[in-house]
């Protein structure tokens, strides 16, 4: 999502060390002479990708140029093609209406077609690699393109049209004559707006924080908010993760202190509250409860009920992705994009089954992450680490601390963590897991608070005030991804070698990239790279020499990064997959031309792009993109 980054959420005021703290830490540590590990394995931050052994290099593609213009460029070789831009009809039969570029099209139309600031997707093939579904979320929406009339004079009906663009879209996609299609009508197609019933599961299931005079089983949920990142699970299913839910929230004139820590507002920013009773915190104060879970669907059972996991805990959730363990059980590994906030593990208590019995493998599992145990990360000083276990009963974790039962341990995760000790991080984005090495690399995409007031300054690993770079932090659990203990290091510090300002200088070992956001390795081995600076309009001075945001092709072997994309004017590039030849690759570009003043002047919507369509008069459309070879071959090769 792009960020205003002076109006993010900054709500914990905990004193647990942040990981800047830790890192200075361990660097006295070894200055002194105690440190368990040498100092290069904790502060020296990897030359690009770290070598984890040897290979031939991956990188078989020309990198490209930093990109300024309003247009998507990839190498030499290479096409790529919008597939599902905001308002196409997802393909549900009988109900297909056109998009509208004048944003006239109503609220019913809009909850029929591709939502909004499309962000995570996967790809769940059908036939192989030549046709399946693809899962998107759509996070968030920019009100001043969305309406005929922008922002000003909200609505019911514009609220209603706005939480229409919200949610998760089922498409079916094939391949015809080289290039990826939408299949309309489908049977398979589905949009999950605001209004789509959503089922509870986990502790939280019909927990009284959850219970509401419109739903006072509290069991479920109309609707999923400000879906970010996306992955896919062992069992064929789309883990989806509800980040910055507070946003939608208003009424807040004296916050709880339950609220405060969750960053609610007096006043949203889309004037929900103004308009649906749902979203006032005053008469609703549970359904602030209700959003901020991982939510999973099945999107191969068009007739499937999704479901909030909160056994892996309430946050403003990234997304979540799933290890497995030698014996067969899940451990889904998250963090929330928030300033100072935690990352988590959930261990399954229950082994993956198998398909059998009338039932498919995501049937089969219908339960499975309803069940086990949660863990807040604690980052030393020596280079290690550990798992805390959020369990009601377990140290802290008390009635008399404010937790009645598990139930209440997962509403309140942060809370719990605030008590375990957990480590601050900064801003935890994606996540990727190696799967030759086990190690997990987990994007921080910055923290522009360093150095203020009050808050850490500069440390060995992150020399710079007012950190706007980001970074790439990684770990492997001990024994086998259920570990209560792993080992840590930094990756790479984002940024130009060749910037003589501090807090603008990288070590990356190739093209230079900042603020990365989204991570995913390929079926090679190759660790892809995407970035959100939320583009030059917030720091004009150093986010210049990166460009307009970018993906990038990272050689674990060799430590070369290789730009392989840039996006239009002001886009952010986010959700990543490939077909299983790894022939195509899907991603999503999300609110090209944005700025921070979009969603309030609707007077000229393609001003700063029109990307993809350049039709005259023609508003800018986030879009799923499809990307191949021309020859036919594997991406990156």
């Amino acid at each position: 999502m792009a960020k205003d980054f002076s109006t993010m959420e900054d709500s914990n005021r905990s004193s647990n060390p942040d990981i800047h703290q830790v890192i200075a830490a361990s660097r006295r540590r070894f200055l002194q002479g105690g440190a368990a590990l040498s100092l290069a394995t904790v502060l020296a931050p990897l030359a690009g990708c770290a070598s984890l052994g040897a290979a031939q290099p991956k990188l078989g593609f020309k990198g490209i140029p930093v990109g300024m213009g309003d247009k998507l460029v990839v190498p030499e070789g290479y096409v790529a093609t919008s597939l599902a831009p905001w308002g196409e009809a997802v393909g549900i039969p009988g109900n297909m209406p056109a998009f509208k570029t004048d944003g006239s099209n109503t609220a019913d139309e809009q909850a029929v077609q591709m939502g909004m600031h499309h962000d995570g997707l996967a790809f769940f093939a059908l036939e192989g690699s030549r046709r399946g579904l693809l899962a998107i979320n759509h996070e968030y929406t920019d009100d001043g393109l969305l309406h005929v009339g922008g922002f000003r004079n909200m609505n019911l009906e514009k609220v209603r049209k706005s939480q229409n663009a919200h949610g998760l879209s089922v498409i079916e996609v094939e391949l015809k004559n080289q290039q990826w299609q939408m299949v309309r009508p489908s049977r398979y197609a589905r949009r999950l707006p605001m209004s789509a019933p959503f089922s509870v599961g986990g502790p939280a299931a019909g927990h009284p924080l959850m219970r509401t005079a419109a739903d006072p089983e509290g069991r479920t949920v109309l609707g999923t908010l400000n879906n970010c990142a996306s992955s896919k699970t062992p069992w064929g299913t789309y883990l989806s993760g509800e980040e910055n839910f507070a946003f939608y929230f208003g009424g807040a004139d004296k916050p709880t202190p339950d609220q405060s820590r969750w960053g609610a507002r007096k006043d949203g920013l889309y004037a929900w509250e103004k308009h649906d009773a749902r979203f006032d915190l005053k008469q609703n104060p549970n359904e602030y409860h209700r959003f901020g879970w991982v939510v999973e669907l099945d999107p191969m059972d068009p007739t499937s009920t999704p479901i909030k996991r909160t056994a892996l805990g309430r946050a403003a959730h990234e997304g979540a992705w799933v290890g497995v363990t030698k014996d067969g059980r899940a451990v889904v590994y998250s963090g929330e994009d928030a300033r100072f906030e935690y990352i988590y593990k959930f261990v399954s208590r229950d082994k993956i089954a198998p398909a059998g019995k009338g039932l498919t493998q995501a049937q089969a599992n219908k339960e499975l992450l309803d069940h086990g145990t949660l863990y807040v990360a604690r980052f030393d000083a020596d280079g290690r680490g550990q798992w805390l276990p959020l369990v009601h009963g377990q140290g802290p974790l008390t009635a008399a601390n404010g937790f009645a039962d598990q139930g209440e341990v997962v509403i309140k995760a942060r809370q719990a963590s605030d008590l375990l000790g957990g480590t601050k991080m900064d801003r935890p984005e994606w996540l990727t897991i190696d799967p030759d090495s086990g190690w997990v690399y987990c994007t921080l995409t910055n923290n522009s608070q360093r150095g203020e007031p009050g808050k850490p300054g500069v440390d060995a690993a992150n020399p710079r005030v007012n950190n706007v770079m980001g970074q790439i932090i990684r770990w492997k659990d001990e024994g086998d991804f259920d570990g209560r203990r792993f080992e840590w290091n930094l990756m790479v510090l984002a940024g130009d070698p060749a910037n003589e300002r501090a807090e603008a200088k990288g070590n990356i070992n190739g093209d230079i990239y900042a603020c990365p956001d989204g991570i995913a390795f390929d079926q090679r081995g190759v660790l892809w790279i995407q970035t959100d600076t939320h583009a030059t309009q917030m720091y004009k001075g150093e986010l210049a020499r990166v460009g307009n945001n970018q993906m990038l092709a990272c050689d674990p072997v060799t430590g070369e990064t290789r730009r392989f994309l840039t996006g239009p004017t002001n886009c952010e590039v986010t959700g990543v997959d490939l077909t299983p030849d790894g022939t195509t690759m899907f991603i999503s570009i999300q609110h090209p031309g944005e700025t921070p003043t979009d969603r309030s002047d609707p007077a000229d919507p393609a001003k700063f792009s029109n990307w993809p369509d350049y039709t005259p008069g023609g508003r800018p459309r986030s879009s799923t993109v499809a990307i191949r070879k021309k020859d036919g071959g594997v991406i990156g090769t």
